[in-house]
């Protein structure tokens, strides 16, 4: 934590991209993203948060970094095109699963239900095949498996609210298949949720979930957690990283191996972490 927050780190407001403009227009990965946002629902006092109603600055730059096969995760095949992705805190934007998803077999979008209807239409405006969101509620009392996407149909959504949905049932309902091995979540990806200390205890929580709920023999490679952030507070930062680290393993992906917009002097980190409970199996 003194490491990160001594440097000088650029000014970057709350994080947004633009939080009073409707629509951005983003180039990422080489591809031209038009992204509808709500400033109106950014402002208004929605009970639960509305922080996923607009773009925050770090995801465009994670989105361009970890979609490039130049990229650690791409180099080492801990992502490959059998991989299975689920996102945390997707917001309404889908620039991650815009991004990934036509490099890995299954993307799972995953927030509260208030950002289902722009996301769904930035998917559709932005994504070269017409994709419908396949919506699941991801509860241990409905039995209820996704079908399994095809190729064209491999970014879907399902509602997940950390304060109040179990992640541990998530994975058989992803993929309709009496194989073990198909339910695997290969990486679990966060990017700037980390910005309030009363959503620490919940996400840490759902990602344990997300990795402790996957059928994984102790031969295969385990579930591996991405969290993107921007440095805001240092005593935030360091209650998650404290609580991350009870459950997980955790480096940070050093500036070698990040593009220049997400190095140490960017105001942004990107750790990795794998359950200590998985690592000893």
């Amino acid at each position: 934590t003194f490491l990160l927050f001594s440097q000088s780190l650029p000014s970057q407001d709350l994080g947004f991209v633009d939080p009073k403009a409707t629509v951005l227009h983003l180039e990422i990965a080489g591809r031209d993203l038009t992204i509808t946002q709500s400033p109106t629902l950014l402002s208004s006092n929605r009970e639960g948060g509305t922080t996923g109603a607009v773009v925050w600055k770090i995801t465009p730059l994670f989105a361009e970094w970890i979609a490039s096969s130049t990229n650690c995760l791409f180099q080492n095949s801990i992502i490959d095109s059998s991989s299975t992705i689920v996102e945390l805190g997707c917001g309404i934007s889908g620039i991650l699963g815009l991004a990934l998803a036509p490099r890995v077999a299954n993307y799972v979008a995953t927030d509260q239900r208030y950002v289902e209807k722009l996301l769904n239409l930035n998917i559709h405006c932005n994504i070269s095949q017409s994709i419908g969101l396949r919506e699941r509620k991801p509860t241990i009392n409905h039995h209820q498996k996704a079908t399994k996407p095809g190729r064209s149909t491999n970014l879907n959504f399902l509602t997940l609210d950390w304060e109040t949905d179990s992640a541990l049932s998530l994975p058989s309902l992803l993929i309709d298949s009496k194989r073990p091995e198909d339910h695997t979540i290969n990486i679990v990806l966060a990017c700037d949720c980390i910005y309030n200390e009363t959503l620490i205890a919940p996400l840490v929580r759902t990602c344990a979930e997300l990795c402790q709920g996957v059928e994984a023999k102790p031969s295969k490679m385990p579930t591996i957690c991405v969290i993107a952030q921007q440095l805001r507070s240092p005593d935030v930062f360091e209650a998650w990283l404290t609580s991350f680290s009870e459950v997980f393993r955790v480096w940070r992906v050093p500036d070698s191996l990040l593009s220049d917009e997400l190095n140490k002097d960017s105001g942004f980190a990107v750790h990795l972490g794998i359950n200590r409970s998985r690592e000893m199996q």
